[in-house]
């Protein structure tokens, strides 16, 4: 039986955990966490500091050469039955999430899905890492390769996929034998402490895994990068932020993997199916509330169907109830918090100044909580804000074409290349316009392209590296090379 959010919150650690141990901040600084839906505040944790980010990093200095030398079938068990536990008990879990981040409870418990197959895929990558032995071309030599865990890593979340973001993280580190350090989002910290008390059931040993929470991201992140300890950082974030931990990293060489912000198109072509488009805009649109990365931002439709597109994606989205995400019947949850809020709302407001016709939604509600009603604005000018910024609201934003160069020139037409997504009947087509999107994954015909089995990430400026699927685990590896000579008898 799932305990009631109260419950499953009183029993969560402190927000600072070290050396097997959940403890208080060594300043005695706390925070609060309020629920999105309401205002509410539902916890109060740790504030962490540098002193207790070095005693963070200290610890997983200490403990890699051990969980290093761990065999490979220990790793990969530890993360099967975290996979189990977080299957088990995933309506709690996604009652936490909705509780401290908005979502409705079915893309909550979408997402606690999504995230627990991380654990599982990488349980089975940690006995499958690869090496290579073989001859030299001149027969002089032997070619040994090996693939060693990096060392110590600092883990950074967001907070728009409070349980999915870090077991991508967690997943490949722990199955290559790297210890962690990890700060989750301050607006949602409260499903990482979750998935902390979950490994350590699991059977993470002591150590492995250090957890600070603050609301200072720099005072813990920057000691650990200049720890000299860290070797590698991953970070999903905003762009902005990711520019500064590269500076940052590069004082000490560390390994970075950045997955940043995006600005995804997303096309529809004359021939394309209306109703599989619709349903895949939806599906990209609104996942999350629009507050995701992947979210389909410019909405590209060819001149000859925008106007049928418009008003059917218009009807669907007028036909979504907004509410709190705890509630059965909520469609879309509130967001964030009031900044967010007053983005989107500036962001909507700088487009039917620029022109944009609002066709449903457009204003934002009184009362508490912090709500955006999903909105579809039609002949927005290419100059608008909401061309070139990350909405990360559920606001759909539509932009006639007339041919595939010219969509491919808009949808191109961004710093950022994370995803982007394309409708049409035609595979050769859909192949040729993908191979001209400068775009690190493409959902052809689909608004869903995130899978654990397969690689995640982006070029330009949303991102370096990949998680998730073959590649995932190379992310937290190094290369040796062993040279032997051959000695002729």
């Amino acid at each position: 039986m799932t305990r009631s959010v109260a419950d499953i919150i009183a029993g969560l650690g402190t927000g600072i955990h070290i050396e097997g141990r959940w403890r208080t901040a060594a300043s005695g600084d706390s925070f609060d966490v309020e629920n999105p839906a309401t205002g509410q505040v539902i916890a109060t944790l740790a504030d962490g500091g540098r002193d207790d980010a070095l005693a963070a990093i200290d610890s997983a200095a200490a403990h890699q050469k051990g969980w290093a030398a761990t065999p490979a079938r220990e790793r990969s068990e530890i993360l099967r039955r975290a996979y189990e536990l977080l299957t088990e008990r995933a309506d709690e879990v996604a009652l936490l999430m909705t509780t401290e981040m908005g979502k409705p409870l079915a893309e909550a418990r979408g997402e606690v899905a999504y995230g627990a197959e991380f654990f599982r895929w990488f349980a089975e990558e940690a006995v499958r890492i690869r090496g290579d032995a073989r001859r030299s071309p001149d027969g002089k030599s032997r070619f040994i390769v090996t693939q060693e865990p990096v060392g110590p890593c600092i883990l950074i979340t967001p907070w728009n996929f409070p349980l999915a973001m870090i077991t991508r993280k967690i997943g490949p580190a722990v199955a290559a034998g790297c210890t962690m350090v990890y700060k989750p989002a301050a607006l949602t910290p409260l499903t990482s402490l979750y998935v902390t008390d979950l490994l350590i059931e699991a059977g993470l040993p002591e150590g492995v895994l250090s957890v600070v929470c603050t609301s200072s991201a720099g005072s813990v992140v920057e000691p650990w990068i200049d720890s000299g300890k860290a070797r590698k950082l991953s970070f999903t974030g905003s762009t902005a932020v990711g520019k500064l931990l590269l500076e940052q990293c590069a004082r000490g060489v560390l390994r970075t993997s950045m997955e940043l912000g995006g600005n995804a198109p997303f096309i529809v072509c004359e021939d394309a199916d209306l109703d599989i488009a619709l349903d895949a805009a939806m599906a990209a649109k609104m996942r999350n509330m629009g507050e995701a990365c992947t979210s389909a931002n410019r909405i590209l439709v060819h001149r000859s169907v925008i106007g049928d597109f418009a008003h059917r994606l218009a009807s669907r989205m007028s036909s979504l109830t907004v509410g709190d995400g705890a509630d059965p019947g909520t469609d879309v949850g509130p967001l964030v918090e009031a900044k967010a809020v007053d983005k989107v709302s500036s962001l909507v407001d700088d487009a039917v100044q620029r022109g944009a016709e609002v066709l449903c939604g457009g204003g934002r509600p009184d009362g508490p909580g912090h709500f955006y009603p999903p909105t579809v604005l039609s002949s927005v000018s290419p100059d608008a804000d909401l061309m070139g910024t990350e909405i990360f609201g559920p606001v759909a934003a539509l932009v006639p074409f007339d041919s595939d160069e010219e969509a491919v020139e808009l949808a191109n037409d961004t710093e950022f290349g994370l995803v982007a997504y394309v409708m049409t009947e035609s595979v050769d087509r859909g192949f040729t316009i993908a191979e001209q999107l400068e775009s690190g994954m493409v959902g052809f015909n689909t608004g869903l392209v995130s899978n654990p089995a397969a690689p995640f990430g982006g070029v330009k400026q949303s991102g370096l590296g990949r998680e998730g699927g073959l590649t995932g685990i190379d992310e937290f590896l190094e290369t040796k090379y062993v040279a032997i000579p051959v000695r002729v008898r």
